[in-house]
């Protein structure tokens, strides 16, 4: 397996095409209580998420993309999977941060967004569920977004942001807005997606920035050789997949069907488990 991942470009910082997703990580599977236990339980210590990172980044995947706010051991697991290979992980964050319209909520909001570089975030992508409150429809803006923007570059972050809403970067891009790139939901199912795939598509390949496009295997209800093959191959060069995993060896699996795919070769993975293999299927 390589350990160069291709590479874009991102508010002048290069960043691998994949990014390290976080939600079977941190317990968000999208799918059952029990799922959110199992992942809770599996990942519940910074080693066991080390080891996981670790594949990440001895193959050149060393972006990862989380709301790091309360979550201590997973900054600890970035940190021992750094020591541990001596190679640095750019850090993405998305915060959550109080958008009401008052002088006690912008201080608030600074001091998440502080938070956010002292952890030792480059990117800032204020999440989803605080920007949304913002937009304006009527107008098409994103209203007082220009000021959490300059907090993130007071702060010397990269400003960025976090969108389940396709309005938020078409609105972005019509108002001028300092954001350099934006997240955005885009798998072959439409999972969590707001408006049709095909829509969202032509969202993707119109945005000014590059894309972190998320969730590609619907939240587990594709496999990852169908979902990561539609969204590597209908994204562009320059936009990147957010791949969440719960093991090392599931991280392995998705860099190198990935690689497979940008390579335009077979991956080069084990078959799946059956309790009679027909001959078709032993290998």
């Amino acid at each position: 397996m390589s350990d160069v991942f291709p590479c874009t470009e991102v508010g002048g910082v290069q960043l691998p095409r994949m990014i390290i997703g976080t939600n079977w990580i941190l317990g968000y599977s999208h799918t059952t209580s029990a799922a959110d236990m199992l992942i809770k339980h599996r990942n519940a210590t910074a080693e066991a998420i080390a080891d996981m990172l670790e594949v990440f980044l001895r193959s050149g995947v060393y972006a990862i993309m989380a709301p790091f706010g309360g979550n201590q051991h997973l900054i600890d697991a970035v940190k021992l999977a750094e020591d541990r290979t001596g190679r640095g992980m750019i850090i993405i964050d998305t915060p959550i941060i109080n958008v009401d319209d008052n002088v006690v909520a912008r201080k608030e909001a600074e001091k998440v967004i502080a938070d956010s570089r002292k952890l030792g975030a480059t990117f800032c992508l204020p999440h989803h569920t605080s920007v949304e409150q913002l937009v304006n429809k009527n107008k098409q803006t994103i209203e007082r977004l220009p000021d959490y923007l300059k907090m993130i570059r007071d702060q010397g972050m990269i400003p960025g942001l976090s969108c389940h809403m396709p309005e938020l970067i078409i609105y972005s891009d019509l108002n001028g807005y300092d954001v350099e790139t934006y997240i955005q939901i885009y798998n072959c199912m439409g999972f969590l997606m707001q408006v049709e795939v095909e829509y969202i598509n032509k969202v993707i390949w119109n945005a000014k920035k590059p894309v972190m496009t998320i969730k590609p295997m619907a939240a587990g209800r594709v496999s990852p050789f169908v979902g990561l093959t539609f969204v590597w191959h209908t994204i562009r060069p320059c936009d990147m997949v957010t791949v969440g995993c719960l093991t090392p060896q599931e991280a392995k699996e998705d860099i190198e069907i990935s690689l497979a795919i940008l390579e335009g070769r077979p991956p080069m993975i084990e078959g799946r488990n059956s309790p009679n293999k027909t001959v078709i299927m032993k290998d």
